[in-house]
Order: structure tokens, then C-alpha cells, then sequence
């Protein structure tokens, strides 16, 4: 009986070695990613995003769409170049937190990355972790994220660590 999907899109997670593919894919392309950035609505100022992704030319978009099948969440949006490149850009992106803790650390926990990238996502499933338990909700959670993940993806120092708020508290001593 066959898929009236060429690519067999709808049933990626039973293929075998698509599990490889993903981790493979998401090495060479992927990025988890943790910010504390501004935002005036939030109590304290500041508001920690996540968010999970893969970018890719846009004639590389059935690989985003299998992401999206395989993961059951997420979504791929276009990103708009203001470089000389010809085709546009796409992000398979999931920032949903439910979606990320439920879907995408454990699969990334039962089949972990082989790169550096490995690291990256055990903060960015240690704070997801954090939050989970509103640990973020205080100036000093705020602090324990921003420490945590001012170091991946070869990112410089925490605008929340430069921040007044920031520094008008003390430094946090992990025990």
C-alpha cells in the first residue's frame, strides 16, 4: 500500500533511520537558543524566549516540512534577506514551551546530538527545566538563565547581566 505523499512525509517517524537523519540534520543546522530580552509587559522588565530552529534555503523546503511532521509542532516561516543571496531564507521554528519540553528535549535526549551543538541543548533543556518550575519569574531566576546561556551558540555577554537590574543585585553563587 503506498503514500500518496511522494516525499512519505506523514510517516517520517517510522521510517527507520529518520532518527539519525534528524540529529544529523539538526548538528549541521539546527540552533537552540535562550535570550533575556526587554519587555515592558512582563513584571519584572524582562522576558526569557526559547526557541528551537533550523534554516535552510528555501528549495530546501521539504526537509523544514519533514521537521515539522517528524516533530508534530513547529512551524517554518520565512525570514527576509537583505543580502545578495537569490532565494529567500526559511526557519523550521518551534518556540512554543509545552512543545519544546514535551517533543523536542526528550527526542534530543534519547538521541543525543554528536557536535558541540550537544552542549547548547543540555542548557537549553536545563533552563526550559528551570522555568517548568517558574524559576524565571524573580530577578534572581532571571540572573541563574542569563548566566546559564550567555555562553551558547558562541553568544557574548547577557544584555540582562549588563542591565541596571542586573547589576544592582548581587552575584549569584551557584552551591
Amino acid at each position: 500500500m503506498g503514500s500518496e505523499n511522494p516525499n512519505g512525509a506523514d510517516n517520517q517517524q517510522e521510517r527507520p533511520g529518520v532518527e539519525q537523519w534528524v540529529v544529523g540534520f539538526v548538528d549541521g543546522e539546527g540552533c537552540f537558543s535562550i535570550s533575556v530580552v526587554r519587555n515592558r509587559v512582563c513584571r519584572s522588565g524582562w522576558q526569557v524566549q526559547h526557541e528551537f530552529s533550523v534554516t535552510q534555503a528555501a528549495s530546501s523546503r521539504a526537509a523544514l516540512e519533514l521537521l515539522v511532521s517528524f516533530f508534530r509542532c513547529g512551524s517554518v516561516i520565512e525570514n527576509r534577506r537583505s543580502d545578495n543571496h537569490r532565494e529567500p531564507l526559511l526557519r523550521f521554528s518551534v518556540k512554543r514551551r509545552g512543545d519544546l519540553v514535551a517533543r523536542v528535549v526528550p527526542f534530543f535526549e534519547e538521541h543525543p546530538l554528536v557536535t558541540a551543538k550537544q552542549l547548547d541543548f543540555e542548557k537549553f533543556a536545563a533552563v526550559l527545566r528551570f522555568m517548568e518550575g517558574g524559576g524565571h519569574l524573580s530577578e534572581e531566576g532571571l540572573r541563574r538563565v542569563a548566566s546559564m546561556t550567555e555562553v551558547m551558540n558562541r553568544k557574548g555577554r547577557s544584555r540582562y547581566l549588563e542591565s541596571s537590574e542586573a547589576i544592582r543585585q548581587p552575584p549569584h553563587v551557584d552551591a
